[in-house]
């Protein structure tokens, strides 16, 4: 506890400071007298069945199916967020479930791995670390798929219960992610080579192109450079298209031709992997 009276979070780089009976950014990290909470411990929302491929893993136990849930909550504010229905959900909701209920829902339904998606896997850390046991103690893989938004001491705990990871590299600019995230982008940078560096967990990187706000050459240019300095040239790396919302209608939807100018980039300065994901072809 602070001088002041406050308990800091220090989960990820925001560092809420919270007075008894509130919350941080994420809206689930609670303080509850002198004990910081996560709220949304064991509350699933948005649980499904998909195919890895849909994380979007194209590396890791391809051709598997995998148990995907989330909670709610997120420590980023991204107004183009496809899931701010979870993201900023103001209360607790969802079904109550144990880690042992997740592993044993993966058995049973014939999935090789569950991932934490749908909203940020961070905020919910506790819950997703004993899931991350239980399956384990199965025989079923973890999945993270993430915004990388975290500090170095959670994120070490993090990923040492995770086979595979996901990261969206939202942007290579700090004014984006501060404009359009409430956050800033050297935290993920550093995310992306700890993981390269430090753990055995297999890595693939998601960047939605966004006309007019991300995908400029010149960006994608520095962008992917980066990547095969930092990261090697065999890190998968998947291009994806914005498409509006009535939420937010910023840009229109990405066309094909950003999303092929960006896998040449990438493919010209090295990068060996690069997938495209959410095409619609027009008619």
């Amino acid at each position: 506890m602070r001088d002041d009276g406050l308990i800091e979070c220090t989960l990820c780089p925001r560092h809420c400071r919270m007075a008894d009976g509130g919350h941080g950014t994420c809206l689930v990290r609670r303080r509850v007298g002198s004990k910081l909470i996560a709220a949304s411990y064991g509350r699933i929302c948005g649980l499904a069945i998909d195919p890895i491929e849909k994380k979007p893993l194209a590396h890791f136990l391809p051709g598997s199916t995998v148990l995907s849930f989330g909670t709610v909550g997120c420590n980023l504010l991204c107004g183009f967020c496809q899931n701010a229905h979870l993201s900023r959900a103001e209360k607790i909701t969802g079904e109550t479930a144990t880690p042992e209920q997740i592993a044993e829902t993966a058995i049973r339904t014939g999935c090789e791995s569950a991932a934490f998606t749908y909203n940020e896997p961070a905020v919910f850390l506790e819950f997703a670390v004993d899931a991350a046991k239980a399956c384990h103690a199965r025989g079923i893989k973890t999945v993270a798929v993430t915004n990388g938004w975290i500090e170095p001491e959670a994120r070490k705990e993090f990923y040492a219960h995770m086979d595979a990871a996901n990261v969206d590299l939202k942007a290579f600019t700090d004014s984006f992610y501060k404009k359009l995230c409430g956050a800033t982008l050297q935290p993920v940078l550093d995310t992306l080579i700890y993981i390269h560096n430090e753990t055995a967990v297999h890595l693939e990187v998601t960047t939605l192109l966004i006309p007019g706000w991300n995908d400029s050459p010149a960006e994608i240019d520095a962008m992917t450079k980066w990547a095969v300095a930092n990261l090697g040239s065999n890190v998968p790396w998947h291009f994806s298209a914005y498409r509006p919302t009535p939420e937010w209608n910023e840009a229109p939807p990405t066309p094909l031709a950003t999303l092929l100018q960006a896998r040449s980039i990438a493919e010209y300065n090295g990068l060996r992997r690069v997938h495209l994901g959410n095409i619609r072809i027009a008619s």
